[in-house]
């Protein structure tokens, strides 16, 4: 029988982050503490990969009590663990635990496989599997739903062996998805050009884990267990050492970025047209989630106009309206002034939403 995942009891994990926006509980992000949620994958009855007598779920929690030790050394980061035991955490556990932290980062750390001799490190962040292979990857890491006790009611609508259903997955990450490649991108010049491992890139998949976060989120595969000298090294203490250290610097570096306000979403290829063809509009999203939520200004930090669509299941809410891109880019500015360090500005031509770019540049 075909087991799928449903969206209302996955996104479960979304509706405190999104309320804390309504009713005024969640933290401002400017001037607080840059969390970062480390994710050890697997765990208890888990043990992930296995190979050459290592286990996934030791290897990955080893590294990520070392990564937690390296970003504790520096002042401004707070470091939380969805476990620092050998214990077994519900995927919409894990990204619960990120959520209501109203963190900055997710990381989830892992360990590769395969039946062939292929060895080298790899970052993932969602998105559509762009191959077989991204495919695969995802839907070894997913299959740990239906070690779940009700995994049959919690993710019922999901069919982990269809590559489409994870365009519903999505969705709810794109407004991430720069600043999660960002992190990607880190991570792997790191591990390539610091410590000489094969770059296996940088790679969009479907992981059940990422889904479940409102943050930029990304999941580290530091190596094969089932190459020799790959497990080897990440059972090693200077090969834990390494990659930790290297992880931590690859998070520090991102934090001050973002700090810095250095730009990490690409702007538009110029030039651009300032006022776009006819039946152009912009508008600034600045939250998307499962919970609904009247489009009022007290419920979002006193911006308006506020709009609200729906996408599926997905309640999208957005600030302003002009056919002005110069005037959007000043709503976005506003909006980020009130806290939404992620709001982005989109494009509707004619009611439907379109591409940015492309009503720029056409």
């Amino acid at each position: 029988m075909v087991k799928k995942l449903g969206m209302l009891p996955v996104l479960l994990a979304g509706f405190l982050w999104l309320c804390s926006f309504a009713e005024g509980k969640g933290q401002e992000k400017t001037g607080k503490v840059f969390t970062v949620v480390l994710d050890a994958g697997h765990g208890g009855h888990d043990p992930g990969n296995i190979g050459n007598g290592a286990k996934e779920k030791n290897v990955a929690l080893d590294i990520v009590l070392a990564v937690g030790k390296e970003l504790e050394k520096h002042k401004g980061i707070k470091v939380i663990y969805t476990r620092k035991t050998d214990k077994f955490v519900n995927l919409y556990v894990r990204g619960k635990i990120a959520n209501e932290a109203n963190a900055d980062l997710f990381v989830s750390i892992h360990c590769n496989s395969h039946n062939s001799n292929a060895y080298g490190t790899e970052t993932f962040v969602l998105g559509l599997h762009a191959n077989k292979r991204n495919f695969e990857v995802a839907k070894a890491e997913n299959e740990v739903i239906y070690l779940e006790e009700n995994h049959e009611a919690n993710y019922a609508q999901y069919d982990i062996n269809s590559p489409e259903s994870v365009i519903g997955l999505t969705i709810m990450q794109e407004e991430f998805l720069a600043q999660s490649i960002e992190l990607a991108k880190l991570l792997q010049d790191n591990f390539t050009v610091k410590l000489k491992r094969k770059n296996r890139g940088v790679k969009q998949a479907g992981f059940i884990v990422l889904h479940q976060t409102f943050m930029p989120s990304v999941l580290v595969e530091t190596g094969f267990l089932s190459n020799r000298n790959e497990k080897n090294y990440l059972t090693s203490r200077k090969g834990q050492a390494e990659v930790s250290r290297n992880i931590a610097s690859a998070i520090v570096r991102y934090k001050k970025n973002v700090t810095d306000n250095i730009a990490i979403e690409e702007p538009p290829v110029s030039p651009v047209k300032e006022h776009p063809a006819p039946g152009v509009v912009f508008k600034v999203q600045i939250a998307a989630g499962n919970n609904k939520i009247e489009p009022k200004r007290y419920n979002f930090r006193g911006l308006s106009p506020i709009s609200m669509e729906t996408f599926g299941s997905v309640f999208r809410y957005l600030y302003g309206e002009t056919s002005s891109y110069d005037e959007a880019r000043k709503l976005q500015q506003q909006a980020k002034g009130k806290g939404y360090d992620n709001a982005y500005i989109v494009a509707y031509k004619n009611g439907a939403r379109v591409s940015v770019n492309e009503v720029l540049h056409n």
